[in-house]
C-alpha cells in the first residue's frame, strides 16, 4: 500500500484552458499502472482546449453541471454521478456550463513520462455558445 497526502490545488495552465480551472493531482503515470488522474474544477464558462488521448479518457462527474463536446457537434450535458468515456484519438473538450460550475475526476493511461494527451486549439466562444444552446435542450441529469 502507498498513502499519498493531498496535493496542493493549482491553477490549470492558460495555454490549455479557457477561464478559471483548478487541478488536484490524484495519480501520475508510473509503473506499473501508468494511471494519470486529477480532480478538475471548472468555474462557469471555463473549459479545456480541444484535445485527444492516445489511449482514451474517462471522466467521472463529481459536482455541478458540465458539457462534453466532440468535433462532430455532439454535446453531452453531464451531472454528478455521470461517467463519460472518450475513445482513443477522439478530439473533444469538456468544461462547465455558462451558469454552473463543474468538477470531475479525469483519468487517462499514459506511459513513463506522459499522460498521452495531445493538446490542440482553444474551443472558440462561438463553439462554446452553440454547445450551451444545444445542451440546454437536454435533461440536466
Amino acid at each position: 500500500m502507498q498513502h499519498t497526502p493531498a496535493t496542493p490545488t493549482r491553477k490549470a495552465p492558460a495555454q490549455r484552458f479557457t477561464g478559471d480551472v483548478y487541478l488536484n493531482t490524484i495519480s501520475t503515470p508510473t509503473d506499473p499502472t501508468h494511471l494519470a488522474a486529477a480532480l478538475v474544477r471548472f468555474t462557469p464558462g471555463a473549459r479545456t482546449n480541444w484535445h485527444c488521448h492516445a489511449l482514451g479518457q474517462v471522466l467521472y462527474i463529481t459536482e455541478g453541471i458540465g458539457l462534453v463536446g466532440t468535433r462532430d457537434g455532439t454535446v453531452v450535458r453531464v451531472a454528478p454521478g455521470h461517467t463519460v468515456t472518450c475513445p482513443p484519438g477522439e478530439d473533444h473538450w469538456h468544461g462547465a456550463t455558462d451558469t454552473h460550475l463543474m468538477a470531475h475526476i479525469a483519468m487517462v493511461i499514459g506511459d513513463h513520462t506522459t499522460d498521452g494527451t495531445t493538446w490542440l486549439e482553444p474551443v472558440t466562444d462561438d463553439q462554446y455558445a452553440a454547445a450551451c444552446r444545444t445542451a440546454h435542450t437536454t435533461r440536466e441529469s
